[in-house]
């Protein structure tokens, strides 16, 4: 028996009949030199070896009486594997057009809380013989990081598999009867008064060292201490209306598109930038170029919510949420594509400083104190009255997940690429989510179907603006070997 955090079950508060609170993934995969026919048979065998190495797949949701504490996860005594592994065929040849129409509706469901949260699928019939696995996992067991540790656990450098350690029968341990799950719940409601205390304590020795912070952002705001009188976004203000940010559906659209690395590299050298900060600048562009196609570009700059992990050495096997976030401005409201490059860079800085200066620890606290039904009401009071999508915090969130750089195999059939397929909640129609994987970057673009439904356009747009970077880039290098 293991209890969620409060960040873990904040994702299960935030569920409703419009939002679904699991993230997922693609994998592209070429069987053509598979040891073995990749199959449903073979997929579930797979997986069934490799369950012990993950045990949250075997688990399932306790909830607390009354909803006074964090529910916990429990060993399912009636695990099925084969409720979880499943198959369609797409008319072959499959285009990539047909394979995300049918991932957009797998997406949209719901998983059932009465068992483990997750479920794949084994999709056959694409183009050039290829197969592709969806994978839906609970935001609640896992987060970015931790996903891709657990995709790690799943692939294999080689074709034939790796050996795996010896694992005994599974033999799931009986759940707590309620009486003991509302002692627990007690003993830490006893608590709840210290508890207040330390956090309050926490809070007080941290506004100095956020003093910086604050400064800076104050400095920014006005453009003091640029030179040139310039003024750097950041996001202290309020994220502009956009036809995405309004009240979502039940029903999803999804958009893939991969492009090179190396390219992104070169863009990154020539304006002395991070990968990511190109990454915002292309989204930057493509939001801009979209908005403008829907007579909706606002004159203020977008804001981004970006996934920041905080999962340290000693965290970095385990599965669950370790995971915070920050606020930067994304210039859609700048024409020129090295101008968006220059602002993203200087806006990105002030929000990791901003960032930085709230400790994880406190903010694990604060997550963890609300009891869930509290935490429930609190979501539902805000989702009804509209607040989400009428002063959105922000306007679309971009995150960037590490992937492996080196080829790996699943039932011995190649990646070809892995696109993630994120989460949008109310209020925010739009998630872009990008992985690495072996001089690629590919992503997947989520969206409320009614909302953006022409999610593909948008998905073009980003190759596009990576090219328009290229060109800035080359234009850069060539003056200073004028100079």
């Amino acid at each position: 028996m293991q209890q969620l955090t409060g960040l873990d079950a904040s994702f299960l508060a935030l569920e409703t009949a419009n939002t679904t609170g699991h993230v997922g993934g693609i994998s592209v995969l070429d069987p053509s030199q598979a040891p073995r026919p990749v199959n449903l048979a073979r997929l579930t065998e797979v997986l069934a070896d490799r369950l012990p190495l993950v045990p949250v797949l075997r688990r399932k949701l306790l909830n607390v009486p009354f909803g006074l504490d964090q529910p916990y996860w429990v060993d399912d005594t009636n695990f099925d594997i084969e409720y979880h592994v499943r198959e369609i065929a797409l008319p072959r040849p499959g285009s990539q057009a047909q394979l995300t129409e049918q991932v957009s509706r797998l997406h949209a469901r719901p998983l059932d809380r009465s068992r483990p949260l997750w479920e794949i699928y084994l999709i056959t019939g694409l183009a050039k013989r290829r197969v592709a696995v969806y994978t839906k996992i609970h935001h609640s067991a896992i987060d970015g990081a931790s996903g891709a540790e657990l995709l790690t656990i799943l692939l294999d450098l080689r074709p034939d598999g790796r050996e795996l350690p010896p694992s005994r029968p599974f033999r799931p341990e009986p759940p707590p009867t309620l009486a003991a799950v509302a002692a627990l719940s007690a003993t830490r409601l006893a608590w709840r008064p210290v508890q207040t205390v330390r956090i309050a304590n926490e809070l007080i020795r941290m506004l100095p060292s956020m003093a910086p912070t604050v400064s800076m952002l104050v400095g920014g705001v006005l453009g003091l201490g640029r030179g040139d009188g310039g003024v750097i976004p950041s996001a202290t203000g309020r994220a502009p209306a956009t036809p995405f940010n309004k009240p979502i559906t039940a029903h999803r659209r999804i958009a893939l598109r991969s492009v090179d690395l190396d390219t992104v590299k070169a863009v990154k050298r020539a304006f002395g930038v991070s990968v990511n900060d190109v990454v915002m600048a292309m989204s930057a562009g493509a939001l801009r170029r979209w908005l403008g196609d829907h007579h909706a570009l606002p004159d203020s700059p977008l804001i981004a919510m970006i996934p920041v992990s905080v999962r340290d050495e000693a965290s970095k096997d385990a599965m669950g949420n370790k995971v915070s976030a920050m606020l930067a401005a994304l210039p859609t409201n700048l024409a020129d594509p090295a101008d968006r490059l220059e602002v993203v860079h200087a806006a990105t800085k002030i929000a990791k400083a901003q960032q930085a200066a709230i400790p994880q620890g406190l903010v694990d606290q604060i997550s963890d104190f609300a009891p869930p039904a509290l935490t429930a009401r609190a979501a539902r009071v805000v989702f009804a009255t509209g607040l989400l999508h009428r002063l959105p915090p922000f306007n679309v969130c971009i995150s960037n997940v590490p992937g492996p750089n080196v080829p790996v195999y699943l039932c011995g059939a190649r990646l070809l690429a892995h696109y993630p397929v994120s989460v949008v909640t109310e209020g925010q129609g739009l998630n872009i989510t990008l992985v690495g994987y072996l001089g690629q970057l590919h992503f997947g673009l989520v969206a409320c179907r009614e909302l953006v439904p022409d999610i593909e356009t948008l998905a073009s747009y980003l190759v596009d603006e990576l090219e328009l970077l290229v060109k800035a880039a080359d234009r850069l290098v060539t003056r200073a070997e004028a100079q």
